[in-house]
């Protein structure tokens, strides 16, 4: 006499160790992502701070020269003559800076002259003249200094 086959008892599938192993698994890979994002995250957060901090010190700069060069405003920042004294037939250096003109003019003197930070214009009076410097800028503003330079 044959017997029927009884199908074996189904295992639970709490019972099945690829299931466990695989849960693991993926728990691993999970942790490994969120480790590999929160660190591109601080990087990328610590890299705007950089640029951000960069930004501001070079504004900060920038607002110096700025500063430094006259600001906004209309101004004669130096004038004046090296050396201060010559004897007949010398010449001399006549310096000046101006800052935001349009036209610079330095009279008496037939060199031409431009808006500068720094610029020297070579003269040679024969007798003590009084040199002035004439800026003016678009808004139609200007400015005047004057200089002597004695001459013996």
């Amino acid at each position: 006499m044959v017997l029927p086959q009884r199908d074996p008892p189904s295992k639970s599938i709490f019972k099945n160790p690829s299931l466990y192993s695989k849960s693991v698994l993926a728990i691993a890979v999970l942790i490994i992502i969120w480790i590999f994002f929160s660190r591109w995250w601080q990087n990328r957060s610590i890299e705007y701070r950089f640029k951000e901090e960069r930004s501001e010190k070079q504004r900060e700069q920038d607002r110096a020269t700025l500063e430094q060069m006259g600001g906004k405003e209309l101004a004669i920042q130096t004038f004046y003559a090296t050396p201060g004294e010559i004897r007949r037939g010398q010449s001399i250096q006549l310096c000046y800076g101006v800052a935001n003109a349009k036209t610079v003019t330095l009279e008496p003197q037939s060199n031409p002259v431009w808006p500068s930070y720094a610029r020297c214009v070579d003269v040679a009076p024969t007798k003590t003249t009084t040199y002035t410097l004439t800026i003016s800028d678009a808004a139609g503003h200007t400015k005047s200094q004057s200089l002597t330079v004695t001459v013996h």
